[in-house]
C-alpha cells in the first residue's frame, strides 16, 4: 500500500489518499476532491499508474473531501468500479441533495474548496452494507458498516497486510498527535460511533489509514484517544448549549475551547492544519444538532 498527501488548498496534512496495487489492477481509498485532481494525477505518476488503470475507487463515505472526485474519475475511465454504502449511492447517482447541503455549509467556498462534483451512472457502483469480503487488487478486504460521523460511512481491512483504512470514522491526526473527532452535522451519532469504533478495534489492526492525515501505527492507542477527545467534545457542546448568548456565541467559545486543547500540545501552524481538516465551527454544529435531537429528559434545554 502506497498513500500520498493531496495538498488540499496548497497545503499538507489536510486530506490523503491510500493506493493498492496488484496484478489485477489498482484501487483508490477516497480519491478527495476534485480540486485536488491535479496532485492526485502527479501522485499516480509518480507511482508508475494512473487514473485509466483504476478498477475500484472504495469510497469510505461520500463528503466532497473524500468522495467528490469519483465522478470525474469514472468520466474519464468508465471502466472503474466504485464502492460505496447503499445509503450513499443514491447520491452519488444524483448528487443535487449532497451538493445542497454541502453548499448550506460552504456557501459561496463550494467551487473553491471541492470544485466540480459529477454524478456517477448506477452501473459502475458496488453497493455494500458492511460484512462483505471483496476482492480488489489483488487481496481481499473485509468490509464493516462503522456509522457515527456519517450515516453510510464504511471502513476496509486487508488482513495480509493488517491496515484499516477508516476515514473519518478513527478521527483526523496529524504526525501522532492531538485525534480530534470530526463532527459536522447531519449524521453525527454518538452511540453508533462507539459501536464502530469497537468494530474496527476487533479486526486489532497493525496500522490505520486516515484520509486526515495518513498512517498510524498504534492503533489501540489512537482510538481510545479518538473515544475521549469525541466524548469530551461533546460534553462541551451539551454544557455550551445550556448557556445564555446566541448560538454563534455558544458555537465561538467552542471554537475557542477546542484552539486551546489543541495549542496545549502543538504549534499554532498545526493547530491550524487540523482546523482546515476538520473545521471547528462544522463540528459545534454536528454537535449541537445531535443534543437537539435527544429526548428532552437527556438533552439541554433548547436555547
Amino acid at each position: 500500500m502506497s498513500w500520498f498527501d493531496l495538498h488540499f488548498q496548497g497545503r499538507p496534512n489536510r486530506i490523503a489518499s491510500a493506493l493498492l496495487l496488484g496484478p489485477p489492477g489498482a484501487a483508490l481509498v477516497d480519491p478527495g476532491p476534485s480540486s485536488c485532481l491535479p496532485r492526485l494525477e502527479e501522485a499516480l505518476a509518480e507511482l508508475g499508474t494512473g487514473l485509466d488503470a483504476l478498477t475500484h475507487v472504495l469510497l469510505t463515505h461520500i463528503h466532497l473531501d473524500h468522495a467528490g472526485a469519483v465522478g470525474t474519475i469514472v468520466r474519464r475511465n468508465p471502466a472503474v468500479r466504485v464502492v460505496v454504502h447503499q445509503r450513499g449511492a443514491p447520491h452519488l447517482v444524483d448528487p443535487t441533495k449532497l451538493l445542497q447541503s454541502a453548499g448550506r455549509l460552504y456557501g459561496d467556498d463550494m467551487d473553491r474548496l471541492w470544485g466540480r462534483c459529477e454524478p456517477v451512472p448506477g452501473e459502475s457502483l458496488v453497493v455494500v452494507e458492511g460484512g462483505e469480503s471483496l476482492p480488489v487488487a489483488g487481496r481481499l478486504l473485509d468490509v464493516a458498516y462503522t456509522p457515527g460521523h456519517a450515516s453510510h460511512h464504511v471502513s476496509y481491512f486487508d488482513r495480509a497486510i493488517g491496515v484499516a483504512w477508516v476515514g473519518d470514522t478513527a478521527g483526523v491526526c496529524v504526525g501522532g498527535g492531538y485525534v480530534l473527532p470530526p463532527t459536522p452535522p447531519p449524521d453525527i451519532d454518538l452511540e453508533a460511533w462507539r459501536d464502530s469504533l469497537a468494530a474496527v478495534e476487533r479486526w486489532r489492526p497493525d496500522s490505520l489509514f486516515l484520509t486526515h492525515c495518513g498512517l498510524v501505527e498504534q492503533p489501540r492507542v489512537h482510538l481510545q484517544a479518538l473515544a475521549h477527545n469525541l466524548e469530551q467534545a461533546a460534553a462541551w457542546v451539551h454544557e455550551l448549549l445550556d448557556q445564555p448568548g446566541t448560538d454563534d456565541e455558544r458555537r465561538a467559545r467552542f471554537e475557542d475551547r477546542l484552539r486551546r486543547e489543541l495549542r496545549r500540545s502543538m504549534h499554532d501552524d498545526l493547530a491550524a492544519d487540523y482546523e482546515s481538516a476538520a473545521g471547528f465551527g462544522l463540528s459545534w454544529l454536528g454537535l449541537a444538532r445531535y443534543w437537539r435531537k435527544r429526548p428532552r429528559e437527556a438533552r439541554p434545554p433548547e436555547p
